[in-house]
């Protein structure tokens, strides 16, 4: 929103003192497209002066003298369609953006996220149930403690209606292709050999009526005007949390329920919905690679999400090459307290978040809460100091746009849904980069200086090119037209 000519004065004055703080002013950054025959570019630096900074046009030419280091286009050389970017709308995120802020505050905060001209965020992962960011601990079936409801005549979708489905509902009206990624984090209670939310797996008779429960679900999603477009099967199911809904589910009965429940089910529904296999952490390849040996279970499975919390994301990479026809998708990744420094983050974010997975062939990327409040939360059990993309101070209203805003910002707001990612190869030492072509034909590099130096960069490919300085550690964004028409 432009600033009334009588506010202009403050809120510039505003916006230096965030240059150094994490606050900001009431709209973030605009996009803006390249200039008609130049490159425009837009800028992070580790010392947080320049975040998605506008620098100044370079001039597009003739491919500049070939280097040895130079990173090689080939706009011809296409790989997979770009789903989108984004973060998760957990009941903490909702209930920040619908009942902390005002109908305004709202609308703006909505608008700047999820707007065209804002971030431009298209892909979100929505809790099927409570996760540990919710204040209670929920199913979409919750019944008393030693019964149990295998017709599921108690589902109801009443504690997402409080705020998490008026939430995506006006981010929906912003952005109408919004992509929904829905995962569960625990069945309900009576499903499970605890007879709890809390650990647990999932009792073999209850398989029927836990795929009865995903179709319920996506059935309600329908009717709220939010088709879901992807399920994972199950949050983090090597894991069982002491605090908070989890269960574990092991590749075998994974397997199992895909192949004779779930899979069966969402096809008898007949509205597509893919779904995403493992949704863990990169150290145990093997988990989604025994899924996806299973024939039976393999027919119904669409592709493979990953987290970030433990392991190389090399893997991805080589999971995908044993199954290329699978997606892959980034599904999970939070800062915190534990990383403080904003350009160690920015920089390891872009590189793991980002570029590694969509070298490996993602169709996207969502990191974890997409709002918190300033004390982390709300929140019961799990991570007390994680960080989300934007957080609400629950007091002022104060909106902080930390450094995973700015990493999902160097990609949402450039790459279009639809976009190709397209061969990049070469750069000097340090260098990590991903190009991509919009449906448009424009063409965005994502490239971050990992070294300690001033990197020269010099792109050549398709007859044109540019070259410029990237100052050790900054994370950039290059934008152009391709001159060459292609089909």
């Amino acid at each position: 929103m432009k600033p009334l000519p009588a506010l202009a004065r403050g809120l510039a004055a505003m916006a230096l003192v965030c240059l150094l703080a994490a606050c900001s002013t009431s709209a973030g950054p605009k996009a803006s497209g390249p200039a008609p025959s130049g490159v425009a570019i837009w800028a992070s630096s580790t010392d947080a002066v320049r975040r998605l900074e506008r620098q100044a046009d370079i001039p597009l030419s003739a491919a500049p003298t070939a280097r040895d280091d130079a990173v090689r286009i080939d706009p011809g050389r296409q790989d997979q369609e770009i789903v989108g970017y984004g973060a998760a709308m957990t009941d903490a995120s909702a209930l920040l953006i619908q009942n902390v802020l005002t109908l305004a505050e709202r609308q703006r905060l909505i608008a700047e996220l999820f707007g065209v001209d804002g971030l431009a965020l298209n892909l979100l992962r929505v809790p099927i149930g409570a996760s540990d960011f919710s204040p209670s601990h929920y199913s979409l079936d919750d019944v008393p403690a030693g019964t149990s409801d295998p017709s599921l005549a108690g589902f109801s979708m009443a504690k997402p209606l409080e705020a998490q489905i008026p939430a995506l509902q006006a981010a929906r009206k912003v952005n109408p292709g919004l992509v929904l990624m829905a995962s569960p984090w625990s069945a309900p209670g009576w499903m499970k050999d605890s007879g709890s939310l809390i650990k647990g797996q999932l009792k073999l008779q209850n398989y029927d009526a836990f795929a009865r429960y995903f179709v319920r679900y996506l059935d309600a999603m329908d009717q709220a005007l939010l088709p879901v477009r992807y399920v994972t099967v199950q949050n983090e199911p090597a894991f069982e949390p002491a605090d908070y809904p989890g269960m574990r589910f092991a590749a075998a009965d994974r397997a199992r329920f895909v192949a004779q429940h779930l899979g069966p089910a969402l096809t008898a529904r007949g509205t597509p919905v893919g779904i995403l296999e493992w949704d863990h952490n990169w150290d145990k390849p093997e988990e989604p690679l025994a899924v996806l040996g299973d024939s039976a279970a393999r027919a119904h499975v669409s592709g493979v999400a990953w987290h970030c919390y433990a392991g190389d994301p090399a893997v991805m990479a080589q999971v995908h090459r044993a199954w290329p026809d699978k997606d892959v998708f980034f599904s999970e990744c939070s800062g915190g307290d534990w990383a403080p420094d904003w350009g160690g983050s920015l920089g390891w974010m872009t590189d793991n978040l980002i570029i590694a997975p969509t070298r490996a062939g993602s169709r996207g990327s969502i990191l974890w809460n997409l709002a918190l409040d300033e004390n982390h939360g709300p929140r019961l059990g799990g991570c007390g100091n994680c960080r989300a993309v934007v957080t609400i101070d629950s007091r002022t209203h104060a909106i902080t746009r930390n450094v995973e805003y700015y990493v999902l910002g160097h990609v949402s707001r450039f790459v279009r849904p639809g976009a190709r990612r397209i061969a990049s190869d070469g750069g000097p030492g340090g260098l990590t980069h991903a190009a991509f072509r919009n449906p448009d034909g424009s063409l965005v590099l994502l490239a971050h200086n990992a070294s300690k130096a001033i990197l020269r960069l010099t792109v050549a490919g398709g007859g044109q090119g540019f070259a410029t300085d990237i100052p050790a550690g900054d994370v950039m964004t290059f934008v152009w037209r391709e001159q060459v028409q292609r089909p």
